[in-house]
């Protein structure tokens, strides 16, 4: 077998077999087949596409081509959720106590952020002492005793994926529906969770800004995981505008703890409340999304969710009375207002410049090494639709850098467009996919 004829065969429009795709994944990972030729195949792929089987074999090569999680040791069906990103994402801290508080394994592997605001891990690590570093054995313990745990994305996981995204990154092979699937689909199915939940975003602070773009690509991520032999369902959720108010590590997770207490955002809780619904049907915990709802609601209303917040920041050594004293998490030394420059009403967000203020402010990361910092951010007072008088405090921005606030608020600003009479609010949840197709919500 030659990489060469695998190249031809694509670029003709060729199918390639199970054994062609193992193959040429083995052989890039092991650094026997060079760059310039898997970029050659990347290109042929970006224009002849993949059939359903060949990209479900790239995913499964993929995923096979380092360590795969065994979660066989925890107890029961496990539940995974996976979000492709936006602003003011704190979705998993939660949504993971709300699902373990109902006895649903939630065992996940998340990263740390690269761009506008620090991942899941960073946010966890708000919390003093917080560790995600942890040994397998204790990883399983602590599901099976409560129910959930959270770990770093181990170095081998999905190898082939790295280097793959890596070269597609310069060979502008990224935008394609079969390779972006493959992609997330593949660290997914290693995480050996037996139920997925997707959450795909779509808008302004989206990957995906078109909504047909965000629904074919859940539609091939929930074929692949289907083919795969895992419960996978998507949600299309919107990102027109931030998720809650707060963007920025330290202030998503006092918006999480809020929403936890029955005090946050209806948009989050909305949110977890069908993700969760779905982790848990998915799973076999309950008959009916309705059913599991009401369940995860119950857990606000009586504080299981909460304690369990509380149980999992203590497991894996973080201090758990930060959730009661917000002082003890990092704090900024300069708090500005943004004022409102119009009377009107919020028309519009650019959200990825949202996010842009956050990295600005030093939230994100520019590059892996870049050093975040987690007191900054900034919490949104307006969002689209509201009614707005000018001087009126529009948004709080939180900062250790007069100069970068400064630079902040004018992108912050730029980012706002305002009208004289009321927008209208477009859905917020706008499709269910399951295996068997597609709905409105």
């Amino acid at each position: 077998m030659r990489m060469y004829d695998i190249i031809l065969k694509k670029r003709n429009g060729g199918t390639l077999t199970k054994e062609e795709i193992d193959y040429m994944i083995q052989n890039y990972t092991n650094e026997v087949i060079p760059d310039y030729q898997m970029s050659a195949f990347l290109m042929s792929v970006y224009f002849k596409g993949m059939n359903e089987e060949e990209t479900l074999y790239l995913t499964k090569a993929m995923a096979e081509s380092g360590e795969m999680l065994d979660l066989s040791a925890i107890e029961g069906k496990k539940a995974d959720k996976h979000s492709t990103g936006g602003v003011g994402d704190k979705t998993s801290l939660v949504l993971g106590p709300m699902v373990a508080a109902l006895g649903v394994p939630v065992a996940k592997m998340s990263g740390r952020g690269l761009g506008h605001t620090g991942g899941t891990i960073d946010k966890l690590e708000s919390f003093p002492g917080f560790s995600t570093n942890l040994t397998p054995e204790q990883f399983i313990a602590n599901v099976n005793t409560i129910k959930i745990a959270i770990i770093g994305q181990t170095a081998n996981l999905a190898p082939a994926d790295k280097k793959l995204y890596a070269l597609r990154d310069v060979t502008a092979t990224v935008d394609h529906i079969s390779l972006i699937a493959s992609s997330i689909m593949s660290k997914k199915l290693a995480a050996g969770s037996d139920a997925i939940v997707l959450d795909v975003k779509t808008g302004s602070g989206a990957f995906m800004k078109k909504e047909a773009d965000a629904v074919a690509l859940a539609r091939e991520m929930v074929q692949i995981g289907t083919n795969a032999g895992r419960e996978t369902i998507a949600i299309i959720s919107d990102m027109n505008q931030p998720l809650g108010y707060a963007v920025g590590n330290v202030l998503e997770v006092k918006e999480a703890i809020a929403t936890l207490k029955g005090e946050g955002p209806a948009d989050l809780l909305e949110l977890c409340l069908i993700l969760g619904s779905y982790m848990m049907v998915g799973a076999g915990y309950a008959k009916s999304a309705e059913e599991a709802r009401k369940c995860l609601h119950q857990t606000i209303i009586d504080g299981q969710a909460l304690k369990k917040l509380e149980e999992f920041v203590t497991a894996q050594g973080g201090d758990a009375r930060a959730i009661e004293d917000p002082s003890l998490f990092p704090k900024a030394s300069i708090v500005m207002e943004i004022l409102a420059e119009e009377d009107g009403f919020v028309e519009k967000i650019e959200t990825d410049e949202i996010g842009m203020v956050s990295l600005i402010l030093g939230g994100g990361r520019e590059t892996k090494e870049s050093q975040i910092d987690l007191s900054v951010g900034v919490v949104l007072h307006k969002k689209i639709g509201d009614a707005v008088k000018k001087g009126e405090s529009i948004a709080t921005m939180y900062g250790n850098d007069l100069k970068k606030m400064e630079e902040a608020k004018t992108r912050f600003l730029s980012a706002y467009t305002f009208s004289k009479t009321p927008a209208a609010k477009g859905a917020f949840i706008k499709w269910i996919i399951t295996k068997t197709g597609t709905a409105k919500y």
